[in-house]
């Protein structure tokens, strides 16, 4: 067994529940999965339907985002997954789709606002939709650039990655990450779930307000929080 076999299995099994939860149409998402101590992460080969992968089949890709080991192209948006953990030190999972609702949000170029104690419990903001893309950076390295795209948006919020676990790209479509690639992909699950009923509160009432503060802290900290009691 290869040294990197782990992160491949890793890579492959969460890749392979995006079909199974609904997040992906086609070939439209990638999952990778890091090891810190190697210094590279495996990731989804690029343009592979989901029925055809295996493990064997995830690239290992290091943090410059040169390809380690893999006779297949990785995915297009492996320079992003790069710059990402090049930065990020605590995340080891990340995912990119273009799931119907969170991406629609994204398109709008709009924030999902804190509607109800579902987006409560995982969040205590709106989840941010990171300013489309100016032309220079387009020009540029784009699937790079798109990477800093999303740090800088949270940077210029003063909001931090270990908190924020899901960012929508304007134009574009959602990423999220987390501690490993089975949390990365449960982020992008809630954030599908909490842009779809997003959508649904504010047809049903155009004038909803946000969730009230002592809601969001109460829901939050029953989970998070240091007296948190939600679970076993």
């Amino acid at each position: 067994m290869g040294i990197y076999q782990h992160i491949k299995q890793e890579a492959f099994e969460a890749n392979m529940q995006l079909p199974a939860l609904g997040l992906v149409l086609f070939t439209f998402g990638n999952v990778s999965a890091a090891d810190r101590s190697l210094g590279v992460f495996a990731i989804k080969p690029s343009g592979v339907p989901y029925k055809e992968l295996s493990p064997e089949k995830m690239v290992i890709v290091d943090f410059e985002g040169k390809v380690i080991e893999g006779s297949l192209r990785p995915s297009s948006d492996t320079k992003t997954h790069a710059v990402l953990y090049k930065n990020w030190e605590s995340v080891n999972g990340i995912v990119h789709t273009h799931s119907t609702y969170a991406t629609a949000w994204a398109q709008s170029q709009r924030d999902i606002p804190i509607y109800g104690t579902t987006h409560a419990d995982h969040l205590t903001v709106d989840i941010p939709c990171a300013a489309p893309m100016d032309d220079e950076m387009i020009r540029g390295d784009y699937e790079h650039e798109t990477g800093h795209q999303i740090i800088n948006c949270l940077n210029e919020r003063g909001l931090h990655y270990r908190e924020i676990e899901m960012i929508l790209v304007g134009n574009h479509a959602p990423f999220t990450w987390g501690k490993t690639a089975d949390k990365a992909v449960y982020n992008s699950a809630v954030l599908e779930s909490v842009a779809q009923m997003a959508l649904l509160t504010e047809q049903i009432n155009p004038e909803v307000q946000r969730l009230k503060a002592s809601l969001i802290k109460k829901h939050f900290e029953r989970k998070h929080g240091p007296r948190s009691y939600y679970g076993q």
